[in-house]
């Protein structure tokens, strides 16, 4: 569904992004959920940022469905059903929670007017769990339900894909489980992922693919325990005492088979 092709984004003389090829949600197999890991630093905002076209790409080619979406803007790649979440949440603060989910049901969801909006926004705020809070204004909201908002303005708009940015910062362990079952049920009706999460409980939970960058550039790709064992993964994020011990999980797994 979404296709990256040599792309770099160069701001000044440094590569933010440097040449990074991949692919996400091949033919029957949407509703994957792919994790984005690396190192603070490494590129991973700014990676979503150039395939949703908040920033123009330098070099290097993005396709969505088969479209070359490479100069969209962002409003182009909402329509198109490329929806994102950012790091730091981005509510409109002066609008109520149920005005803001229907701003993106009505502009980027396919919603034939602001009645069919606010019945979708609804929906939306029910499946997150914010329904009791819809006519509060966005401003009053506390940070794990300002994260809800997030979502539920990102659902809004009917994505095939979904980016999400650290939608997990900041949520304790409770707030984190109840993310985790969102994000399944989302790729369970279809619609592929693509998620930024510095918390690797997260990325072996639910991702069944992990892209790796390190300086702008793609280090490694696969199955998260695979890659968790790259020695440049090692290097440059994980750690070696993470790797021991996920060295020692596997050889307890082993035993017990």
């Amino acid at each position: 569904m979404l296709e990256v092709r040599n792309l770099t984004k160069n701001f000044g003389g440094i590569a933010a992004v440097n040449n990074v090829s991949f692919s996400i949600g091949a033919e029957g197999n949407k509703g994957e959920i792919v994790g984005l890991i690396g190192p603070n630093g490494a590129g991973k905002t700014t990676l979503i940022n150039v395939i949703t076209g908040v920033h123009p790409a330098s070099s290097g080619e993005i396709f969505f469905e088969g479209r070359d979406i490479t100069t969209q803007k962002p409003w182009q790649c909402a329509r198109s059903g490329l929806a994102r979440t950012f790091q730091i949440v981005q509510p409109f603060p002066a609008m109520t929670v149920l005005e803001n989910v229907t701003a993106g049901a009505l502009f980027s969801g396919g919603a034939v007017n602001k009645l069919d909006a606010e019945r979708i926004a609804l929906g939306h705020l029910e499946f997150v769990g914010l329904a009791h809070e819809a006519q509060r204004l966005a401003s009053t909201l506390t940070l794990p339900s300002r994260k809800k908002l997030e979502l539920a303005k990102s659902l809004a708009m009917n994505p095939r894909v979904l980016m999400l940015d650290e939608v997990n910062a900041g949520l304790n362990t409770g707030e984190i489980d109840k993310a985790l079952e969102l994000m399944n049920s989302i790729a369970a009706s279809g619609i592929t992922i693509l998620i930024v999460e510095h918390l690797m409980k997260v990325v072996f939970s639910l991702c069944q693919k992990v892209l790796v960058l390190h300086h702008g550039e793609l280090i490694a790709e696969g199955a998260p325990r695979e890659v968790a064992k790259d020695a440049k993964v090692v290097e440059a994020y994980l750690g070696h005492k993470f790797a021991s011990k996920l060295q020692k999980m596997d050889a307890g797994a082993s035993s017990n088979v």
